[in-house]
């Protein structure tokens, strides 16, 4: 079945960096769209950045645009979310996922399959 597993989180001060990784097992991806999504208690997800498996199309949310970068590296089936400039908002849970389709991107109801998450903690 298909598996998508989250490593990279932690704690880091404001400023700083981190680059999660999205390890994708199971099926192969073509056609796919693998999103980075991210919560807080209390609050809904969040779309972050998604990045379709040919990385054809790449989508930023405004908030992260310029200091987020998402890539894929096809042949470790491995989706890497660069994180710079971080800070105390993005502390969340941040999540993989992966839809069949990239129309709705930044919709989490289009997503099929999701991994468990790693937290994100950003210090001021």
């Amino acid at each position: 079945q298909v598996q998508l597993v989250e490593s990279g989180g932690g704690l880091v001060q404001a400023g700083g960096s981190l680059r999660l990784s999205c390890a994708a097992s199971g099926r192969t991806f073509n056609g796919y769209v693998i999103g980075w999504f991210r919560q807080t208690p209390g609050k809904e997800r969040e779309f972050v950045s998604a990045i379709r498996w040919s990385g054809s199309n790449i989508y930023y949310a405004g908030s992260v645009k310029g200091r987020f970068t998402i890539s894929r590296d096809n042949a470790k089936n491995t989706v890497y979310l660069q994180m710079n400039s971080l800070k105390p908002e993005d502390t969340a849970v941040y999540y993989c996922a992966a839809a069949r389709t990239y129309y709705s991107a930044t919709d989490p109801l289009n997503y099929n399959y999701w991994g468990q998450g790693t937290q994100v903690t950003v210090s001021s």
